[in-house]
Formats: structure tokens, C-alpha cells, sequence
């Protein structure tokens, strides 16, 4: 796993051999570099000697290959504290190996500061105030005044161009996040925080190249569209490949159901783009829980999802099965 991650990027830590694995979702990283988990392992699959166990072979296997760089892992939060992969971290966890020379720490990509909506009832744990949106720091939720955040300016989300451009102007800039009540663990981004004067001169670089800007968003998506169909056939060539005796209709609905842009599922995830062979497995089971049993009645009559993904396993190795 590691050996492909690197292949592919020229870099590879512990971190990401974790989520490639399964060992922890992508969604419960996002939580843990906001402050909101510590440490990761109260939400991995595996206890935490097992994970040092892992880290320390990550650790041996690219020891004589790669340069290796230390630097902890930081939060988004306000004081860029270390994040803890355990109670009791080691070097091994934070370990990235690359295949370039290793980076300066100023160099390093650090998570962006998140802040969340508050809700009308929220009160700063420090100030004791209300406020608009918040910032989660030690475990806390404190207001953007006590955050030092509270000279920034919110733009909603919608304008990409807009976003990107007073992003780069700002010299301080926050992601702005509303936790999903109907879904746990999930967030919606409503915009960005950024200084006021770089938002104006965003502002001004895109009502300047506006008509430009407007051909090029045409072009783009004829070049998205014919990327599209492109990946979509190569997922369902892969689905053939480790299914072989799927009917070759069915592997293309599947891809383009999972590879649909902008759907949020696994064909449209990291590992899915690379055509990593437990998404594109991951998929055709997804397909075929939906279209080969009875879960969404099961869900419908009230069965609790877990019990219900129980009951239809054997129905969904079956039809796998047989097409291998």
C-alpha cells in the first residue's frame, strides 16, 4: 500500500497508509486535525499497540529507500498544536518518507484553521459571549475574538474563483464549517474567512477577466466531461478485471454511478481515482447491496443498518462470488 501511495505522489506518511487501509476514515482525520478527537485512535479499527506495531514496519520499510521526515502532525486550530496518534506517540507515527530531499517545517503544508457556525445558543468557554461561529481549541469552543480571528470578514461559498483568489490575497484565512444534525460526523462548508482588503482586491481581479473566465468555464467543462467518460470506463474495466464474470452492462453502471463528479462516493474518493482495488471493490458490494437484496426494504421496515447489512452479507458474497 505504501509502496503505491509513494509511486504515486512522490510521498507517503503513516497517515495516509492508515486511511488507505480502512483503518480510519478520511471524515474522522478532518475531526482530528480540528481538535474535535485526541487521539486518532479513539476512532481507528485497531487498539493501539497494533497501530505502534504498524507504524514501526511503516518505519522499517522505508528506512534505507526514502529521505524520511519527522515532523509531527499539527491541528487546525489556533495554537498549530502537535496531534497525537496515541496516548503515547512515537517518531514512527508522524513519519513521512518522500522521494525528494525533505522539506524545511516552514515549507510544510499545514491543515487549514478551521471555524464552525455556532449555534444560538453557543457561549464562548472563555469570554462567556455569544457569537456567529466558533473555533474548538483544546477541546473547548471559544469565539473568534478570543480566537484572535475576529478581524476577518466571511464570503460564503459559491464563487470559486472569488474563494481561491481572496484566499491567496489573505494572510490569515479559516474554512467556515456547519455540522450536518442529520448526519454524524459530517459538515457542509459554508465559505471562508479572510482579511477585508484581500477580499477586495479579489474582488477587483475577477470583475477584470470576468469574459475571460466565462470562455474558459465552457472549455473546462467540455474537458471535464470527456475526462469523465474516460475514468468511467477505466473503473468499469477495472470492475471487469477483478470481476470478471460481471455482465459488462452492469460494471458501466456501477462506474458511473460511483465515479459521478461531485456525488461524494468512493469512485469520486482518493482511492477511487487511483483505481485503488479496495474502492473499486467497495463499489460493485455497494451496487450490489442496493440492486441484488433486500436492504433498502430492510431500511424502509426499520431494520437497524447494521442488522440488515448482517442479514444480506451471505446474498451479496454470493452474487460476488459468482462473478469471479
Amino acid at each position: 500500500m505504501a509502496e503505491t501511495i509513494v509511486g504515486k505522489r512522490g510521498t507517503v506518511t503513516f497517515l495516509d497508509v492508515l486511511v488507505a487501509l480502512g483503518w480510519v476514515h478520511e471524515k474522522n482525520v478532518q475531526r482530528w486535525q480540528q481538535g474535535r478527537l485526541d487521539p486518532l485512535s479513539t476512532v481507528t479499527s485497531t487498539g493501539d499497540a497494533k497501530l505502534l506495531e504498524a507504524a514501526q514496519l511503516f518505519a522499517d520499510w522505508g528506512r534505507d529507500r526514502f529521505n524520511a521526515n519527522h515532523e509531527p502532525h499539527v491541528s487546525a486550530t489556533r495554537d498549530r498544536r502537535a496531534l497525537r496518534f496515541t496516548a503515547r506517540d512515537t517518531d514512527a507515527v508522524h513519519l513521512r518518507y518522500s522521494t525528494d530531499k525533505p522539506r524545511a517545517v516552514k515549507d510544510q503544508k499545514l491543515p487549514d484553521l478551521v471555524v464552525l457556525e455556532a449555534k444560538s445558543t453557543f457561549e464562548c468557554a472563555e469570554c462567556r459571549g455569544p457569537d456567529d461561529f466558533l473555533m474548538i481549541d483544546a477541546g473547548e469552543a471559544i469565539c473568534l475574538g478570543c480566537a484572535d480571528l475576529d478581524h476577518l470578514v466571511f464570503l460564503k461559498a459559491g464563487d470559486a474563483t472569488l474563494s481561491r483568489r481572496a484566499r491567496k490575497e489573505s494572510g490569515l484565512a479559516a474554512i467556515v464549517l456547519r455540522p450536518d444534525p442529520r448526519r454524524r460526523n459530517r459538515t457542509q462548508r459554508l465559505g471562508i474567512l479572510v482579511e477585508p482588503d484581500a477580499l477586495e482586491r479579489a474582488e477587483r481581479q475577477c470583475f477584470d477577466d470576468e469574459e475571460l473566465r466565462a470562455r474558459r468555464r465552457v472549455k473546462d467543462a467540455e474537458r471535464r466531461e470527456v475526462l469523465d467518460v474516460k475514468f468511467q470506463a477505466q473503473f468499469a474495466a477495472e470492475i471487469r478485471s477483478q470481476f470478471p464474470k460481471c455482465p459488462a452492462d452492469r460494471a458501466e453502471a456501477i462506474a458511473r454511478h460511483t465515479a459521478l463528479r461531485g456525488s461524494g462516493r468512493v469512485g469520486r474518493s482518493a482511492a477511487g481515482r487511483a483505481l485503488d482495488e479496495r474502492a473499486v471493490r467497495h463499489a460493485v458490494v455497494a451496487s450490489v447491496r442496493h440492486e441484488d437484496t433486500d436492504y433498502d426494504a430492510m431500511l424502509m421496515r426499520g431494520v437497524p443498518r447494521q442488522a440488515a447489512r448482517d442479514q444480506i452479507w451471505p446474498r451479496i458474497d454470493q452474487v460476488l462470488t459468482s462473478w469471479s
